[in-house]
């Protein structure tokens, strides 16, 4: 594991320290628990990003003119 030093505003530490107090935790395993979830949203987007390729890739042809019209829609709906 590793240290790191962190210069924050005093009132951001302040507030570090209160919430971290509230949860029974340190202020190191607020900052911890921050850091290591942005691999996870780093990979979550990753996986999304592709999802939107893979999708986006299935999409042969779209025209606007395709699009149904309001009252078609409703029309659809109700039977």
């Amino acid at each position: 594991m590793k240290n790191i030093t962190v210069s924050v505003p005093d009132e951001v530490y302040r507030v570090a320290r209160i919430r971290a107090a509230e949860q029974g935790r340190s202020v190191s395993a607020l900052v911890a628990e921050f850091l290591e979830g942005l691999s996870g949203h780093d990979a979550e987007f990753a996986r999304l990003e592709a999802l939107q390729h893979r999708v986006q890739a299935g999409v042969t042809r779209f025209r606007a003119g395709d699009r149904v019209g309001r009252d078609e829609l409703h029309d659809r709906a109700v039977r």
